[in-house]
């Protein structure tokens, strides 16, 4: 059997006790969220930041390990920290 996580479980309870209700207009609504999410994701500003040699560096080697660019890491860490996502943890 599959362990669920907590969250997991939580929906599944959630699911099966019939809190669950189906959504009328189904395509519609689903066209309405995408075109929502498309809107919300799109980079449509460019900024120019002046950084540290060995800042730029650092974040290079960060995005590497992450696998990802270095200019989508610094636009995700920017989206975190203006959504409160962004935790300090030597702060805590």
């Amino acid at each position: 059997m599959t362990k669920l996580t907590k969250e997991e479980k939580e929906l599944l309870e959630s699911f099966e006790s019939g809190e669950w209700k189906s959504v009328k207009n189904k395509k519609e609504q689903l066209k309405k969220y995408a075109e929502i999410a498309r809107a919300t994701l799109q980079k449509d500003k460019r900024i120019n930041i002046r950084l540290t040699t060995k800042d730029l560096s650092d974040i290079k080697v960060r995005a590497m390990e992450e696998g990802l660019p270095y200019q989508t890491l610094i636009s995700s860490v920017i989206h975190k920290y203006v959504n409160g996502r962004l935790v300090d943890k030597k702060a805590s």
